[in-house]
């Protein structure tokens, strides 16, 4: 295992942490899925083992039972041998004494005393904007002062102006947790917002390396550029490489889900460093991506001009996941979504053909044809 020092704070981290919310899973007697909890805590005791430092979890992850499968395995000494972290969940905070109840309902879940770091979860501009009229920054200074927070941070899912506001907001920030994978280098706070964290002395943690686990499993065009590159590197391994090769970057976060997986990871991780990519690896990386957007069925470039719908037609979202199965081979990566986009009563059969998304689309994209599309699809 590699390890870097994380920042200023004092000590060293693993680059691999362990994400802890694809755990394996079971249904218990009633029918309910739960987590297979023998088999969770062996993974993450047998992670530690063999060299991981860093454990992240949140109040939602697996219904609510992450955190207290987290705690368990990290009995038995295992606590004390890991960067613990968990997260606020800001969209049930309605009053400032909220983040109080939620940290310490946390900790009782996890049965610690403090985490090593307490990030506000998931945060766009509106929930930004609501924790700032909530005073989040004398929730902060309470948390730590008490001991039951030893650093703070933020996870992030938005654009890149609102990634800006909330780093400039507070000089305190310690962590900031971003989605970053060689195709969304320039997503949502992408490498500029990394580098901009980074001048700040704000350490990076990478959610999604893989993409959800779409990277791992590359369509075959794209993994028989891989298997004739010459290095040999596993889709895995290319992908984890990418983000272990920015400074700035300190641990990336693996959702693992069995482990085999958590083997691998292990294995991948015994090699991934800051600047180990050659220039001819990160331009061989860059074509990778270029490969992928060659798949692209929809060249829609979720400017949105066409919201709102008169119909609550969500077409960018529509046309994400057609992409999104397109670009993997994988029909889940539309099906799953699409059910989503329905319950929210934005799908594509709501369509009337009123024009109105057509006259407007810079692309002049033939919007009412491809819902139709999208449609049939589902």
């Amino acid at each position: 295992m590699n390890y870097v020092p994380f920042g200023d704070l004092g000590f060293d981290v693993s680059r691999l942490g362990f994400g802890m919310m694809r755990l394996p899973t079971v249904s218990d007697e009633q029918g309910k899925t739960v987590i297979d909890r023998p088999e969770a805590i062996r993974m993450l005791r047998y992670a530690i083992d063999h060299g991981l430092s860093y454990v992240d979890t949140a109040y939602p992850y697996h219904g609510g039972e992450s955190e207290i499968v987290t705690g368990l395995a990290l009995k038995d000494g295992y606590r004390e041998r890991v960067t613990l972290t968990t997260k606020l969940p800001q969209w049930l905070v309605k009053e400032h004494a909220d983040m109080d109840k939620f940290l310490d309902e946390q900790l009782k879940k996890l049965d610690v005393p403090h985490v090593d770091f307490y990030l506000l979860h998931a945060l766009d501009r509106e929930a930004f904007h609501k924790l700032q009229r909530l005073d989040y920054k004398s929730f902060i200074k309470r948390a730590k002062a008490d001991g039951r927070v030893k650093h703070i941070g933020f996870s992030f899912h938005d654009e890149h102006e609102v990634f800006r506001e909330i780093v400039d907001d507070y000089d305190g920030w310690e962590l900031a947790q971003i989605q970053l994978n060689y195709l969304d280098d320039e997503y949502q706070a992408g490498e500029s917002g990394m580098r901009y964290a980074g001048e700040r002395g704000i350490n990076i943690v990478v959610m999604e390396p893989l993409r959800g686990g779409a990277l791992a499993n590359p369509p075959q065009s794209v993994r028989a550029m891989m298997e004739e590159n010459g290095r040999h590197y596993s889709p895995v391994e290319w992908a984890f490489r990418y983000a272990g090769d920015f400074a700035e970057v300190k641990t990336i976060l693996s959702g693992m889900h069995t482990m085999e997986q958590v083997k691998d990871n292990l294995d991948v991780f015994s090699r991934v460093a800051v600047g180990s990519l050659s220039e001819r690896d990160r331009g061989f990386i860059r074509e990778l991506k270029e490969a992928y957007l060659k798949r692209i069925a929809i060249g829609c470039t979720r400017c949105e001009y066409c919201q709102p719908c008169p119909q609550g037609v969500l077409i960018p979202r529509i046309f994400a996941a057609v992409n999104e199965a397109f670009m993997f081979e994988d029909d889940s990566r539309f099906s799953n979504p699409y059910r989503q986009i329905v319950k929210e009563q934005g799908d594509a059969a709501r369509c009337v053909a009123c024009g109105q998304c057509e006259s407007v689309c810079p692309q002049q994209l033939p919007i009412i044809r491809l819902l139709q599309d999208a449609a049939a699809r589902a």
